[in-house]
């Protein structure tokens, strides 16, 4: 799976704590937009910190100008914190 200009791919990768998604424009191997759990203050559960950074990806992919992605859900199940931040992500804008 690969992303190109027109639709870049929605990289996630989760570890035990932490979650983590970028949008990359594979042609170039450019990173256009990211976020990631690291920067929220707040405690919360897991699956709300998915939810929070898939509607800062969403909205840091809009501003750079990307609307519609390819998700690439790294081999994870998709199934609860990557459906949490994937449903987030399209309820920021984001179309996949």
């Amino acid at each position: 799976m690969s992303g190109t200009a027109e639709r870049p791919r929605l990289s996630v990768f989760r570890s035990n704590k932490q979650i983590y998604a970028q949008v990359v424009n594979d042609d170039k191997g450019v990173t256009l937009a990211s976020a990631s759990s690291l920067k929220l203050t707040e405690k919360e559960t897991k699956k709300d910190q998915a939810a929070k950074v898939g509607e800062l990806v969403a909205k840091n992919a809009i501003a750079a100008g990307v609307t519609e992605v390819v998700f690439d859900r790294n081999g994870y199940l998709y199934h609860g914190r990557v459906q949490e931040l994937a449903e987030a992500a399209r309820k920021g804008g984001l179309k996949f």
